[in-house]
């Protein structure tokens, strides 16, 4: 059985002979190469992302969950074809470390609503919406060896033919926003370019190629085989690449059955983009947003170089909740500081850190000037900042 966009559509690249030339000549090196070894066979799951990082400020919010997983699922498109011998082999390769598809998920905490909408936009199977799972484990700064990078793991020469520009502290690969749309719109324009909208062919050709699979194809019609992705011989990665994009989703279906929990998510998106209109540093951003630099960076793994620069549509992804509050502050005209708040009541969920960030000053500071030994603070506890001039924040 095969599967196909259910319309047809131009898209204006960057480069359309660029983009044409980087499809075609990539061979057998991935265009959004997986972190695994080529040729690796089914092995322990996902290693957690090498940032260590175990907690993310989205687990301290107080919203009441409600589900993007039931939404996911409402848009799957390939659940009863799991019958193949490579699906089956991936189900139970992933079934034997649960825990890893729950770290895995975990980390798509922040994406997987806003990812899921736009694949749904598009009429797409939902199971798309999990490719980052089996590309980066949904690390949006993960890097292969190979070179790829990102959320979508695109390879440079790609990225710069799909418009994702790399250059003056930026990298559009890693840019979850602007890369999604052009992994998604990749994938559409190989289905409908070569392949008469056949889904499974274009996502063989996302990782290994369309010269690699278009050659794989003409042998096997040769052969007198259908020319479908099951039919092809193609290297191993490529082989085991729509089998395991089915076999996490048949899991994501139905986790009960193979003992997974998954984290509740919220059936909305996560973020909110702030257009940007002047250079902005992550610290001053942080500051304006009312959270941590750590968070804001977190959501723009794209600005590799400590601030973001107005152009190329780019936009500051910020915490939902915290949009309206970091607008109304862009859109405020500077307060001398000797009107500054001298005093901050400590709110559930704040610590000395992230009310130093957010105030630009230091914790040795804050400490300082509240007789602080230690790190522990208070709901409603009133703590003194010290003052600061403008200039020096």
């Amino acid at each position: 059985m095969t599967y196909h966009t259910t319309r047809r559509r131009l898209f204006a690249f960057a480069s359309s002979a660029a983009l044409l030339g980087a499809l075609m000549t990539a061979g057998v090196h991935s265009q959004a190469a997986t972190l695994e070894r080529n040729g690796a066979e089914p092995r322990a799951a996902f290693q957690p992302s090498p940032s260590g990082m175990t907690q993310h400020f989205w687990d301290a919010l107080d919203v009441e969950p409600s589900d993007a997983w039931s939404r996911l699922r409402d848009s799957f498109q390939w659940q009863d074809d799991l019958d193949d011998p490579r699906v089956q082999a991936w189900i139970d390769h992933y079934r034997q470390s649960p825990h890893n598809i729950a770290e895995i998920t975990e980390r798509a905490r922040p994406w997987l609503a806003w990812i899921t909408q736009k694949v749904e936009e598009r009429d797409l199977p939902g199971e798309i919406a999990l490719i980052p799972f089996i590309e980066s484990s949904f690390d949006p700064s993960a890097r292969s060896h190979r070179g790829a990078a990102g959320l979508w793991q695109f390879m440079p020469r790609t990225g710069d033919s799909l418009g994702l520009s790399r250059q003056r502290g930026y990298d559009g690969r890693l840019d979850v926003v602007a890369s999604t749309y052009a992994a998604l719109d990749y994938i559409e324009y190989q289905a409908d370019q070569w392949y008469e909208g056949d889904l499974e062919l274009s996502l063989a050709a996302y990782n290994a190629g369309a010269g690699t699979v278009n050659k794989a194809r003409r042998r096997a019609i040769a052969q007198g085989k259908g020319g479908d992705y099951w039919s092809l011989s193609l290297p191993r990665e490529t082989m085991n690449y729509v089998p395991k994009l089915k076999a996490i989703s048949a899991i994501i279906n139905a986790p009960d059955d193979y003992q997974v929990a998954l984290p509740e998510i919220e059936d909305a998106p996560a973020f909110a983009k702030i257009p940007v209109e002047r250079p902005l540093g992550l610290d001053e951003a942080a500051r304006l947003a009312g959270v941590s630099q750590g968070t804001i960076a977190e959501l723009n793994p794209g600005v590799t170089g400590g601030a973001i620069h107005p152009g190329n549509d780019r936009v500051l992804l910020v915490p939902i909740e915290r949009a309206d509050e970091m607008l109304a502050r862009l859109e405020a005209p500077t307060i001398p500081s000797t009107a500054q708040d001298s005093r901050y009541v400590v709110r559930r969920g704040d610590t000395l850190a992230d009310i130093a960030a957010r105030q630009g000053i230091s914790v040795a500071e804050l400490r300082q000037a509240n007789g602080i030994a230690g790190n522990l603070i208070q709901p409603g506890q009133a703590l003194e900042l010290p003052t600061r001039s403008l200039a020096s924040r």
